[in-house]
């Protein structure tokens, strides 16, 4: 695996080439020796099922002599996933694995939180059929309209909480400083299962907790395991509350600018692999599991109906704005 990481002064540089490549990108969405250069910039750790995606497509088209693609990760390039990702709209050739909950907030596209509301999609195996539905075809021209192109959706894990004292019920949660989505599901979260929320960057979470300014967080298992965070938190609630999505963004730009046969050469490989890994990441993650309770954690299985019923109330009220039946819509195009 050839996966990337980089120093502060080669930060730089590396700045500068992305820098070069938004400037010159010509007709081609930006070139490298004839080749067309695109750059995977991702903030997880390089053992997760997110990066190891990422770089096996980088792998495929490099190997048709076609394409330059790079992968950065672990949040080795600048900036957190939202500006990562206005990079990629303003024509920056990059790609960013997102997610349907930041995508809602930061382009103004409510409904998308329903892809990732707590406890409403609980089977990765519906996001085989989930381009199909009319729905996700017009979340998609929304983002195109802002000049984001929304290429795929994979299984990203469930998250749950990783705590510094034990969680068994809703109340263990109350007064305990998390972090988690800063967007409008995770401060949703936050307000109906009593938590304070914070949303430093998920590479300062080890050291926020070492440092006591955070009590936790709430996370999917891959990247708890590839952060290290079994060493600082030794409590795992397996609330499952988000299955959480990676949706790989990329400018408009960038795929209007490559020849017809390589976009959509690079469009299947991208959609081909997130169906790949995510039955890789739903094989691993019991695995995951397993793996913490050798090192030291405790795995708590909590009630799932208590948890769901304190969150009830986040749909009664409609705090993230969603349309009136839009669950039942999505339950019907999907065939549920």
């Amino acid at each position: 695996m050839k996966i990337v990481k980089v120093s502060l002064f080669a930060l730089l540089a590396m700045v500068l080439a992305i820098g070069g490549v938004f400037a010159g990108g010509g007709q081609q969405g930006g070139t490298s020796g004839g080749k067309v250069a695109v750059t995977f910039a991702g903030t997880e750790g390089a053992t997760s099922g997110q990066s190891r995606m990422m770089q096996e497509v980088a792998d495929t088209l490099n190997a048709t002599g076609r394409f330059d693609v790079k992968v950065y990760v672990a949040g080795a390039l600048p900036g957190d996933t939202d500006n990562l990702v206005t990079q990629a709209r303003l024509g920056v050739n990059l790609v960013v694995p997102s997610d349907p909950g930041r995508l809602a907030s930061q382009f103004n596209i409510p409904d998308l939180n329903i892809l990732m509301a707590p406890y409403v999609l609980t089977d990765y195996k519906l996001l085989e059929k989930l381009p199909q539905t009319a729905l996700y075809k017009g979340w998609q021209a929304e983002l195109e309209k802002q000049g984001l192109v929304l290429i795929a959706d994979m299984f990203n894990g469930f998250r749950s909480f990783y705590t510094i004292k034990p969680v068994s019920k809703v109340a263990d949660l109350s007064g305990l400083r998390l972090r988690g989505f800063g967007n409008a599901i995770g401060q949703a979260l936050a307000k109906y299962l009593g938590y304070a929320q914070t949303t430093v960057n998920a590479t300062d979470i080890y050291a926020g907790v070492q440092s006591k300014t955070l009590d936790g967080c709430e996370i999917q298992a891959s990247t708890a395991d590839s952060y290290r965070l079994y060493e600082v938190t030794p409590y795992l609630a397996l609330t499952k509350h988000y299955m959480l999505q990676s949706s790989f963004v990329c400018g408009k730009a960038l795929l209007d600018g490559m020849p017809a046969a390589d976009r959509e050469l690079f469009v299947k490989t991208v959609y081909d692999a997130a169906a790949k890994y995510s039955a890789i990441i739903a094989q691993e993650e019991q695995g995951y599991y397993d793996g913490f309770k050798t090192k030291g954690i405790t795995v708590t299985e909590v009630d799932l109906a208590e948890f769901q019923k304190a969150i009830d109330p986040l749909y009664t009220n409609n705090d993230l704005k969603l349309t009136t039946g839009l669950k039942e819509t999505l339950f019907r195009e999907l065939g549920l």
